[in-house]
């Protein structure tokens, strides 16, 4: 069995060596002629998957990619070949929640909130979307749900509609990018909604850049509007609007989902998807591989309670405005915004942290955002 993957899955020789005959390519040189004789096919979302460059190929069996996203799989073609759609859905859930949390810190800090007497408006309610729910209710941040497609399959949550939403104090996107129909997410935030935004709310798009009209949100700016707004997705990417930059409270490269976990997760939820299609019974795991976190613990300062408490732990984890600084600092033509998300540094989930809590009352909370006790 002939294994070709794109060079930016971690781990995937360790995974995919003993399959079969596993070939690495870079998606900035792979062509038709490149990948002729695969079998199995493994990316991320730099490749592109489509006739141009399956059309050579007469023997590919499952075609994959190690990301929650799909929209650089051409899936009309894929069904055509009589393959299936093969994402790595939820693998990055954790880490954009996670993302979302430190944001709130900072922008709690900046506006002087509670988070506490605030309310967080979710708008998209599956991997991502529900993780965060369960991170805020772990922080007792009470939070509105909404989700038309999910309501209309009958899950039992309680929904809300975007009405209400616009009444939330925060709110977070987590919707994939539908285009037309019953459902569309394309230009959710339009400029008719974008106007309806009071400088008292905050505005998180970490999902898809185009959810949000990113023309209309720099005219709200540039007409003297003081938005409160975090983008860690643009429009064009990576030709983003430059302009629309200096705005933004913390602007990130595409990165939330970019932890350690969040990124090796999908490769090896692509190797137990290739076990099952190819009757092979899968021998490895991601714990095998994962390294140790220098420090592999956090210690908790005694002098702190509720959200300094919180919002400390949190940050030492992951600090966004690290992350912020060096993206309006270095991000000036498209080749900068691809070469921050190649060369990321990338950044670990709590799980991957112990916490000795002690008796603190907040304890629990610390736990279920899911550090690990010591």
């Amino acid at each position: 069995m002939k294994i070709y993957y794109e060079d930016s899955l971690p781990y995937a020789d360790e995974f995919f060596s003993e399959l079969g005959d596993s070939q690495v390519f870079s998606h900035k040189d792979v062509d038709a002629k490149r990948v002729a004789d695969a079998d199995v096919l493994l990316v991320r979302s730099t490749t592109k998957v489509n006739a141009q460059l399956l059309d050579l190929n007469k023997n590919i069996r499952y075609v994959g990619t190690a990301t929650a996203g799909t929209n650089h799989l051409d899936a009309n073609y894929l069904r055509s070949r009589g393959l299936g759609l093969h994402s790595a859905a939820g693998c990055n859930a954790v880490a954009v929640a996670e993302y979302v949390l430190s944001a709130l810190y900072v922008m709690a800090d900046k506006l002087d909130w509670q988070l506490t007497e605030k309310t967080v408006g979710i708008v998209g309610v599956g991997h991502v979307g529900s993780s965060l729910s369960a991170k805020l209710s772990a922080l007792g941040i009470r939070h509105l749900l909404c989700d038309p497609p999910l309501d209309d399959t009958g899950d039992s949550r309680d929904f809300v509609d975007m009405s209400q939403i616009m009444q939330c104090d925060i709110i977070s996107l987590h919707v994939p990018l539908i285009e037309g129909g019953k459902y569309n997410t394309a230009h959710l935030f339009d400029a008719k909604r974008l106007e309806m935004l009071s400088e008292t709310q905050l505005l998180i798009n970490a999902c898809r850049g185009e959810v949000v009209d990113n023309k209309a949100l720099l005219a709200n700016f540039e007409a003297g509007k003081k938005l409160n707004v975090v983008l860690d997705v643009w429009e064009n990417e990576p030709n983003i609007d430059q302009a629309l930059v200096p705005f933004v409270a913390l602007a990130t490269a595409h990165i939330a989902g970019h932890t350690v976990e969040g990124k090796a997760r999908g490769t090896e939820m692509l190797y137990q998807q290739v076990c099952k299609q190819f009757g092979l019974s899968p021998t490895k795991k991601l714990s095998d591989y994962l390294p140790v976190p220098q420090p592999d613990s956090i210690r908790v300062d005694e002098t702190l309670r509720g959200q300094a408490l919180f919002s400390a732990l949190v940050l030492s984890v992951y600090d966004i405005r690290n992350d912020s600084k060096l993206f309006k600092e270095s991000i000036h033509q498209p080749d900068q915004f691809r070469y921050i998300r190649k060369n990321y540094s990338i950044r670990r989930e709590f799980a991957a942290l112990s916490v000795n809590a002690g008796n603190y009352p907040e304890s629990e909370a610390i736990y279920a955002l899911g550090f690990n006790r010591k």
